[in-house]
């Protein structure tokens, strides 16, 4: 094999990707990135001794997060990119292990491989991965639940990222995500791991609700909105991804520019915020879930910037190659990269603004509304009729369907699943997977909407938060004494994050799917079905027979 990653749900033939990912990253990207967590992992070591002494450099946590941002799947195919922040990584940990020289910190005579190893060609590189790849772990339990942590860890970077931008930073966060780097080089027992694994379920709780403190105290708390679908007669700059630092940057420099602004997938959430409100040019929503970006890119017909992942590599001769830009952790090459802050400064937009000029109006593909903005705060304005609604009967179940939609036939499932759902129910959604269903007719109970969105899939913070909300406005014990039933779709890591939250927060019973993680061995899939009641999905009719017949 070329290659190894199973990181994500494409994962092919449910085991994993040994020639190009599914996700059409190519062997040289995913040995790259197996070499930068290496020399991450390097780095994070000398870290946490500096800290320990209160001498680690605050540039490094970042370096650390956006390194490991840069490696969740579909965020950066760009091989220069790699070698580049490899490099200065590599750069960056020799400085620390100098540093701890001139401290007199005591380090072992020898030095474990990420803490001295060196290359420094593009080739070098490469090979590298070969040795310190996911497959170096022999055990097959022991290497599943390390890779559980780092992709946790990813996701929480991703969150991390994002807050940073907003200028909230959480230094335990940090302290931990390199520690548990770090832990995953140890000679740890399946059963420290596991408690490794649940730790990080408990930084993820605190990294989404940094972020969701991030987002308001700039932005404002989310609006019920009605957001429009269908277009204008202005060109127009779509913005992918989820960082609302850019998209607060783009709508500044466009406005009175005659360029309007629209979201893609998982920026629809913007249009919730009050502080976006005001930007009138802020025109809607254009399109449907990241994977069906290769047709709708080609009739927005104006450049499209990628904030974060959810790339989806353009096909070769593809009309809107030319049109793409990306910035922070995203890259594709052939791109155009915007470069960060400086100083905390807007980044520079005025390349794509002036692209957009030139180019005519988006077709419409769609038109009309769809309603979101119900995360906690919302909810909570909301929460004496929802109550009521409850004690009624109204409301017989809520279903919590976060999580991230996919290209594959089988996610139809969750389609088939909310229209099959009674009109007593409720969904409580947030992050991609929501455009499975949030353009269905489903009505509302009594004025509550039948989908209530929360946002991206970091606002899955808030659907918990509002779940330990019912349970104290319900007087119950146990937060699975609510009539709430998990049937979650995953994709990649910021999932990941989101389900070891919730099993932090004791959550049991999460159904998973459309597959189990292919990074689950059967040993460690079989502790999570012991523990917390993991689930697999079979059949919508089927699995909502089940799911009612547990409230009954």
């Amino acid at each position: 094999m070329s290659m190894f990653c199973y990181q994500c749900q494409e994962a092919a033939k449910g085991t994993g990707c040994t020639v190009k990912g599914v996700c059409g990253k190519t062997d040289d990207v995913a040995n790259l990135q197996d070499t930068l967590l290496f020399v991450l992992k390097g780095i994070s070591w000398y870290n946490e001794k500096l800290r320990s002494r209160g001498l680690n450099p605050g540039k490094v946590d970042k370096v650390v997060f956006d390194g490991l941002f840069s490696t969740i799947t579909n965020a950066n195919f760009d091989r220069n990119s790699f070698v580049d922040r490899i490099l200065s990584s590599l750069e960056i940990r020799d400085e620390l292990h100098k540093k701890c020289v001139e401290a007199g910190i005591e380090l072992p005579g020898e030095l474990p491989d990420f803490a001295h190893w060196k290359g420094s060609t593009a080739k070098e590189l490469e090979e590298k991965a070969t040795e310190i790849g996911v497959l170096s772990t022999d055990n097959e339990d022991i290497r599943s639940l390390r890779e559980l942590v780092i992709y946790g860890l990813k996701g929480m970077a991703a969150y991390a990222e994002h807050a940073w931008n907003l200028k909230h930073k959480n230094a335990e966060i940090f302290s931990f995500m390199q520690r548990a780097l770090v832990a995953t080089t140890e000679d740890l027992s399946a059963d420290q791991l596991v408690t490794l694994v649940l730790e990080t379920g408990k930084y993820g709780v605190d990294v989404m609700a940094l972020l969701d403190q991030a987002n308001t105290s700039a932005y404002g708390n989310p609006e019920a909105t009605q957001v429009n679908l269908g277009v204008r007669h202005n060109p127009g700059i779509l913005i992918s991804g989820h960082d609302m630092r850019d998209m607060e940057d783009l709508l500044k420099q466009t406005e009175g520019t005659g360029v309007d602004v629209y979201t893609h997938s998982e920026m629809l959430p913007a249009h919730y915020y009050p502080a976006f409100k005001k930007y009138k040019h802020l025109a809607g929503n254009y399109g449907n879930a990241w994977w069906k970006q290769n047709e709708e890119f080609e009739t927005f017909n104006g450049p499209i910037l990628f904030t974060t992942n959810c790339i989806v590599p353009p096909r070769k001769n593809a009309g809107y190659q030319g049109r793409i830009y990306t910035t922070g952790a995203a890259g594709l090459e052939g791109a155009m990269h915007i470069p960060d802050r400086i100083n905390g400064d807007m980044k520079d937009f005025s390349a794509i603004i002036e692209h957009a000029k030139k180019c005519s109006p988006p077709q419409e593909i769609e038109n009309g509304e769809i309603t979101g903005g119900f995360a906690h705060a919302q909810v909570f304005a909301l929460a004496d009729k929802i109550v009521d609604a409850v004690k009624s009967g109204a409301i017989k179940k809520f279903f919590v369907m976060a999580g991230c939609d996919g290209r594959m036939k089988s996610r139809e499932y969750y389609t088939r699943f909310a229209e099959l759902l009674p009109q007593n129910t409720v969904i409580l959604t947030a992050g991609c997977a929501k455009y499975r269903y949030n353009k269905l007719p489903l009505g509302d109970i009594g004025g509550i909407p039948r989908v209530i969105d929360a946002g991206q899939c970091n606002d899955s913070y808030s659907l918990a938060v509002i779940a330990l909300k019912l349970k104290e406005v319900f007087e119950l014990n146990d937060i699975n004494d609510l009539p709430i039933a998990y049937n979650i779709a995953w994709y990649e890591q910021k999932a990941v994050i989101v389900l070891l939250a919730l099993l932090y927060l004791g959550v049991k019973n999460i159904h998973l799917g459309p597959t189990l993680p292919a990074f689950l061995s059967p040993n460690v899939a079989q502790v999570l079905v012991e523990k917390f009641g993991i689930g697999s999905i079979t059949e919508p009719d089927a699995d909502l027979k089940m799911f009612l017949k547990e409230t009954a």
